[in-house]
């Protein structure tokens, strides 16, 4: 009995020994295919899912700004057949001479759709150009801050806006060839260079791309490149100025995908060497290392962002011009006088409102959302309604769309997207970014990012006399409290490199100051 009770409680011990090895050897095995379906689990994550490295970014640009370049070619071609149904219209009823009178986009629609149409598109598209000339004035404020920092951002707006308010002499699109071509040339080259730069520059030390971390930074981006391809809020009066409006249809998404060939590349290469130090500068000029090559670019932008200004503040004077009757006058000189007005509001916002890049954001998501996208997509859908009317239409849908039926069906995508994700989440997102802005920097900022000077010795009183010392033969000359080579492009400290050439020659010849900025 003892033995067999001995033999038993043997077996009793190692009984739930054996059951616990397997227990181990069972749970080892769960361990290891729980494992292993996790490693597929997360490859498959971080290969359809989550990611954030340079590449991600540009897979984000480049389709961001493919689909949005597509939308806005799409309601650009669509606001091209309005304006000409109704001039073809107009003069079917032989009552308009348009020799002297510039048609504008409140009045497509409202010779189409009526007068409650027309106050809608007055009120978004005078809106929307009164603040993208606000974004050009202060992109002139931001770029030359890089090149000389002895003024503060808020004194070179004053400036700028001084010589943008020179655009009132100009009578109207069909007086900007040259200063088109030199704009598309001058952006060219600084688009150009900053992918170059960037590249030949490399990666900062450190550098991180995490990309949006927050939804409101993901929409507010978004909302950035619908302001980007929402510029045809000026597409009736460029048509107007043509001596064949009716090639202009396919003019626009040809000019998009030229602009894709200069923001993609450029974005791209600056995103992978700076990353999210991106999220803290509107303007990435600031980053790059001053070169001649870059003043040259900063210059160059200074250039365009004043025709762009132009271009934006046109359509306004026309408007300004049609309400207080002068917009037939031949007098260059009293309707650039009546003009002036026009240009105040805009200096004055451009002072309280130094935020370039949450500007944009605000204005793609509020403005553009309906100026440049809802408004035409719904007015193409009502003014063609009635089969009377598509019969009599000057221009059908083509085929590759799917004819009025397929019209109908991107109209109502567009409208129903950019309402939805344009207006509602990016406005959203833009509102709380503009908050968040005036909130850490406050109305009228001074110099909005702008980095912290070197805080200034204490007065010579206070400080020991310096020991006497031999001046070496090899010692540079003291640098002299003021040089005389210009008031925008004054010159680096001495160990620093000297101007370029290019910016000496622009001071000897170009002695007022010029102008704008493009926001990349």
């Amino acid at each position: 009995m003892a033995a067999g009770g001995g033999g038993g409680g043997i077996a009793d011990e190692k009984a739930p020994a054996a059951e616990a090895f397997g227990g181990h050897l069972e749970a080892a095995e769960m361990t290891e295919a729980e494992e292993e379906h996790s490693g597929v689990k997360s490859r498959l994550s971080g290969l359809l899912w989550h990611g954030g490295s340079a590449y991600d970014a540009w897979f984000s640009c480049a389709s961001n700004q493919l689909f949005y370049g597509l939308l806005g070619s799409w309601t650009a071609y669509l606001i091209s057949i309005l304006y000409l149904e109704y001039r073809t219209r107009r003069e079917r009823e032989k009552a308009a001479d348009f020799r002297n009178h510039v048609i504008q986009w409140f009045e497509v629609l409202d010779g189409l759709l009526g007068r409650h149409w027309r106050n809608a598109g007055l009120a978004f598209n005078c809106t929307f150009l009164l603040f993208g000339s606000v974004i050009q004035l202060i992109g002139c404020a931001s770029n030359i801050y890089y090149v000389n920092d002895r003024l503060d951002k808020r004194t070179w707006t004053y400036v700028f806006g001084a010589c943008c308010a020179t655009t009132v002499f100009i009578p109207s699109f069909h007086n900007y060839r040259v200063w088109s071509f030199l704009g598309l040339v001058m952006t060219t080259y600084t688009a150009w260079y900053m992918a170059v730069a960037s590249l030949v520059h490399g990666q900062v030390e450190g550098v991180q791309h995490s990309g949006p971390t927050r939804i409101v930074l993901y929409f507010t981006g978004a909302t950035n490149i619908l302001y980007t391809f929402g510029g045809h809020a000026v597409t009736v009066e460029i048509m107007h100025a043509m001596w064949r409006p009716q090639k202009f249809k396919a003019i626009y998404l040809l000019a998009t995908l030229y602009v894709l060939t200069l923001t993609l590349p450029s974005a791209a290469a600056s995103y992978w060497a700076f990353g999210d130090e991106l999220l803290t500068h509107s303007n990435a000029l600031a980053l790059l290392p001053r070169t001649p090559f870059r003043d040259a670019a900063v210059v160059l932008m200074l250039i365009h962002q004043f025709i762009t200004f132009g271009f934006a503040c046109t359509p306004l004077y026309f408007v300004w011009e049609k309400l207080i009757g002068l917009h037939d006058c031949r007098s260059l000189c009293k309707r650039a006088a009546a003009r002036l007005p026009v240009v105040v509001p805009i200096w004055f916002l451009a002072i309280i409102f130094p935020f370039f890049g949450p500007i944009n954001s605000a204005v793609g998501s509020l403005l553009v959302s309906f100026t440049v996208y809802i408004i035409p997509a719904l007015a193409h859908m009502v003014t063609f309604r009635s089969p009377q009317s598509r019969e009599n239409a000057v221009e059908r849908p083509p085929r590759f769309a799917g004819g009025w039926t397929g019209a109908y069906v991107i109209n109502s995508f567009v409208v129903a997207w950019v309402l939805v994700v344009g207006f509602g989440f990016g406005g959203w997102a833009s509102i709380t970014n503009f908050v968040q802005q005036v909130n850490t920097f406050g109305l009228f900022a001074k110099c909005y990012q702008c980095p912290p000077h070197l805080t200034a010795a204490p007065p010579a009183a206070f400080m020991p006399p310096p020991p006497p010392m031999a001046a070496a033969p090899s010692m540079p000359p003291a640098a002299t409290a003021f040089n005389a080579t210009g008031l925008f492009f004054p010159p680096l400290p001495a160990p620093a490199p000297a101007p370029s050439p290019m910016i000496n020659f622009f001071l000897r010849h170009h002695h007022r100051g010029h102008h704008g900025r493009h926001g990349l």
